[in-house]
């Protein structure tokens, strides 16, 4: 057998390992992921930055609230941060663009911009579709 198709031969391996690897990894952080919501009671954390009570701000309170309650009835906690009046935050969460509204948990991480109207956009970005 040439050198060449061992190196192909070995190459295969290795990388179905890896994806055996990473489907491991994909499915323990899905379980973990799932105790930790039961962990917290199955509530999804949210944070909504905005600025004052400019227009797209202010559609994207109502937006989130109705999505929430529609959505993850008594599943959800949101926080509303006002960048003027907390400007700390926005510098911590290294916001640049509002509104924006971050999933915290559960993971991963998602962001969210503008004023939250495309509810299907929305739902996704929670993980709920």
């Amino acid at each position: 057998m040439r050198i060449q198709n061992k190196i192909t031969i070995l190459s295969a391996i290795l990388f179905e390992k890896k994806l055996i690897t990473m489907s491991k990894k994909i499915a323990d952080n899905i379980k973990v992921n799932t105790q930790a919501l039961k962990d917290n009671g199955g509530k999804y954390i949210l944070c909504l930055f905005v600025s004052g009570n400019l227009p797209n701000s202010a559609s994207a309170i109502v937006n989130i609230k109705a999505i929430c309650e529609k959505y993850l009835k008594d599943r959800y906690e949101l926080e509303i941060i006002d960048i003027y009046q907390q400007p700390d935050l926005a510098i911590t969460e290294q916001i640049v663009v509002l509104p924006v509204l971050i999933k915290k948990f559960p993971m991963p991480k998602v962001r969210m911009l503008g004023d939250l109207s495309r509810t299907e956009e929305v739902l996704k970005g929670l993980g709920l579709v």
